[in-house]
């Protein structure tokens, strides 16, 4: 499908995305990509800004999603969330669902706007709206960014205690001991049942304070997803198949001395190299199932990579694929992500619905897109606040890994380490 390029210069690049997101709320359908200037290996945009379908998709069936994108041939944006794992390892989720977000939505804009690392915007209009490109940037930077996201403190209730999380993580010790899983990522929510919220603004200032490698904000109908996620899932570049998965968090040193202790006591924990030699290991398995013979390697081992609020320990494992490898065959092959499951898979995501006490929906699932030339890139949902508009249903679910190794107030604290930067914003109104 063709496409009007035109190029802009613009001198500050980070406000014009706010501007651009707080512009987008009159599409019902919108998905920004944000690397906030992270260089991490295997970089490609630095922003990606998609606005308002010509064509969509929102379905349950793989298969449809991969005819959908395969015939078009163009760019397309969307979300597959977690439950999904239903249909691709026939499991059942019993847990409620609080949010109600549909399990695969996938977009074509008609809008479409790229910013790469020379910080040129370039906005990609369909024909049918290319004469709208200067009018819709002359709003776009007309837009004014100050309002408030909340008129009161908004306080997310955790729904699992202390009391209960240390109850549930001996279950999880005891399918361990047993043989039935070796790392488990048991997930609990916070959660307010009662939220008025722009989240337009509210993003905007997530953004700036967590500058995370993968932010997202993602806009259907009345749901929203405001991500602060560190993690890629899976990314094709033409024949490369590319995992990092991350497994092992640090705080944050208040000086430059204990920041560094920080960072050399998570590459030296054998706990936490544990965990991510153990997913590294998880991810080798999926993508060996669809890629070429003896192509599966281990890039890089325990990387440390430094966040505004946390260290995280990064892998990445990466193979080579056929070229009549349909793309959502790559994805339905290694989903869920190892990461937010724990090995083996199938078994540990059984034990996951056991334990915990709702459904996660788009949470540990993926957003992302999908180029004309069949490359993909998609992150790991985590560090998001879900939100529907609609019944004012705001949800931040986090999680950790749990190994023989594990002790319960640690990966509860772990659990709260990682929600502090959404609770703590939300509370500042």
């Amino acid at each position: 499908m063709n496409r009007t390029k035109k190029e802009f210069s613009i001198e500050n690049i980070d406000d014009f995305v706010q501007r651009a997101i707080i512009w987008s709320a009159q599409f019902r359908e919108v998905v920004v990509l944000d690397s906030n200037n992270h260089h991490l290996p295997h970089h490609t945009f630095s922003k990606l800004l998609a606005f308002d379908a010509l064509t969509s998709i929102q379905s349950d069936d793989i298969q449809q999603i991969q005819e959908y994108q395969s015939q078009l041939r163009d760019w397309c944006f969307g979300f597959i969330t977690y439950d999904v794992k239903n249909a691709i390892e026939n499991l059942t989720s019993l847990n409620p669902d609080y949010l109600h977000f549909p399990d695969m939505v996938f977009f074509q804009p008609k809008r479409l706007i790229s910013i790469n690392e020379n910080d040129k915007v370039v906005f990609e209009y369909l024909t049918l709206c290319e004469d709208e490109i200067e009018s819709d940037f002359n709003e776009i930077v007309a837009i004014n960014i100050s309002a408030k996201f909340a008129d009161q403190p908004i306080e997310l209730t955790p729904r699992v205690t202390s009391e209960k999380y240390k109850k549930q993580f001996s279950k999880a010790i005891d399918y361990i001991k047993r043989g039935d899983t070796y790392e488990l990522n048991y997930c609990i929510e916070f959660y307010n049942n009662d939220t008025e919220l722009n989240p337009y603004v509210f993003y905007n200032q997530l953004n700036n304070k967590s500058k995370s490698s993968f932010a997202a904000f993602v806009k259907f109908g009345h749901l929203f997803a405001l991500c602060a996620s560190p993690e890629r899932y899976l990314k094709k570049n033409n024949d490369v198949v590319i995992s990092q998965p991350i497994k092992g968090t640090a705080a944050r040193g208040k000086t430059y001395k204990e920041d560094e202790k920080q960072k050399s006591d998570l590459l030296n924990s054998t706990k936490e190299r544990a965990e991510n030699i153990m997913i590294v290991d998880l991810v080798r398995n999926d993508l060996s199932k669809i890629a070429n013979k003896n192509s599966v390697e281990v890039n890089e081992l325990c990387g440390i990579y430094t966040f505004e609020h946390v260290h995280q320990m990064i892998s990445t494992v990466s193979c080579k694929i056929s070229n009549d490898t349909q793309p959502m065959d790559v994805i339905s092959n290694t989903f869920p992500m190892g990461s937010m499951t724990g090995a083996p898979k199938k078994r540990t995501m059984k034990i996951i619905e056991e334990i915990e006490d709702h459904k996660r929906g788009l949470y540990s699932g993926t957003i992302g897109y999908f180029t004309p030339t069949q490359d993909f890139d998609f992150n790991v949902v985590i560090r998001t606040l879900l939100y529907n508009q609609k019944e004012k249903y705001a949800s931040l679910s986090v999680g950790s890994a749990i190994t023989f190794l594990a002790e319960a107030e640690k990966e509860y604290e772990e659990c709260l380490l990682k929600s502090k930067a959404i609770r703590d914003l939300l509370l500042q109104k």
